[in-house]
């Protein structure tokens, strides 16, 4: 049987093993981590402001284009920051530092759909040097999904007016409202419009068969050939008159007619000028004051005339006015030529002749 010295001594060496085997399981976790590298890895911080933390986590992965170099260490609300009042403090692996500059930008972006909230560091555009401990990088704020959300809530309701229209139009044509909703849903006027079709479509037969004064138009050799013949009877007359032949070809070629023409001209301007200058009978129609005042007195004398003929004054005005004066004038002609008639008819009643002698 053991004695008490031993079993204590086999107690030691038990507490011992285990007390190592604890220290050990706790440097393996640590040598395992993959987060911030190990335990006796050396280690910096990095401070970020974001406008929202977007769910973010303390102890959230912090990744270098896609590949994690540490986590987030610390989550604040800085106040005076109104504009990115949340700060976040990550710890990375000084291993990975010299890749990170001070003109990186860091970003909040989400695993998949609905997943957690990473810190995402983006070093492809920078070209600053190594960042130190305790440097502040930029962020590029990305939208989350209740910013997405928010963004299209606008489009939703454009779309569900749009489908409310849509809904709309097609309740109309299911109610025969409309021309298109008519002809969707009437029976006769689709009747009219297949009648109308057979009949367009009868037409173009028959011009195709060459019935009719269209089909002739079309399929007819005569009228191409007419036309021919006319296309050729235009060329003929056209050059004759190129050639100076019959009245229009003289008229298009032909000097002496121009020359004349030229001349006519020539003269037409010098009796222009003379009646410009006052000179013969027609300029001084034109230019001599004295003319124009008398013709404009004889035009108010005969306008003068005409209004008491008008009013039936003087000889002329009753002879025009009045009906008596002109029965009167009609009877004495009546009498004049019955006198007449009767002279040719017995003229030795009126025309007797006596000699009478002394």
């Amino acid at each position: 049987m053991p004695g008490q010295q031993e079993v204590r001594w086999s107690q030691l060496k038990v507490g011992v093993l285990v007390l190592v085997a604890v220290c050990a399981l706790i440097a393996l976790v640590f040598l395992m981590s993959g987060a911030s590298g190990g335990f006796w890895a050396g280690h910096i911080h990095l401070t970020s402001y974001f406008e929202n933390s977007a769910g973010l986590k303390v102890g959230a992965p912090v990744s270098l284009d896609g590949v994690t170099i540490g986590n987030v260490q610390a989550i604040h609300i800085d106040l005076d920051k109104p504009l990115t009042p949340v700060e976040v403090i990550m710890k990375i692996n000084a291993r990975h530092a010299a890749d990170v500059r001070v003109d990186s930008k860091s970003s909040l972006e989400t695993v998949g759909v609905l997943g957690d909230t990473v810190v995402d560091i983006d070093s492809r555009h920078a070209v600053g040097p190594p960042v130190r401990n305790g440097a502040t990088l930029s962020t590029n704020e990305t939208p989350n999904l209740q910013d997405v959300i928010q963004a299209s809530q606008g489009t939703i309701e454009k779309l569900d007016t749009i489908l409310d229209q849509v809904n709309r139009l097609a309740n109309t044509l299911n109610s025969q409202s409309g021309s298109v909703g008519m002809l969707i849903n009437n029976r006769q006027l689709y009747d009219k419009a297949l009648s109308t079709l057979n009949q367009l479509s009868g037409l173009v037969d028959e011009v195709s068969s060459g019935k009719g004064s269209l089909g002739k138009l079309i399929t007819d050799d005569t009228f191409a050939n007419n036309l021919n013949q006319a296309a050729t009877g235009i060329n003929e007359v056209v050059a004759r008159v190129n050639s100076g032949k019959g009245s229009l070809g003289k008229f298009m070629n032909d000097d002496s007619f121009y020359n004349n023409a030229n001349q006519a001209a020539r003269n037409l301007n010098e009796i222009l000028s003379q009646i410009n200058s006052g000179q013969g009978s027609l300029g001084k129609l034109m230019k001599d004051p004295k003319f124009a005042q008398k013709l404009t007195d004889t035009v108010t004398q005969l306008d003068s005339m005409l209004t008491q003929i008008n009013r039936g004054q003087g000889t002329l005005g009753q002879f025009v006015k009045n009906r008596e004066f002109y029965d009167h004038a009609d009877q004495t002609m009546q009498e004049a030529k019955g006198l007449m008639t009767a002279i040719r008819t017995n003229p030795k009643k009126y025309l007797t002749i006596r000699l009478k002698i002394f």
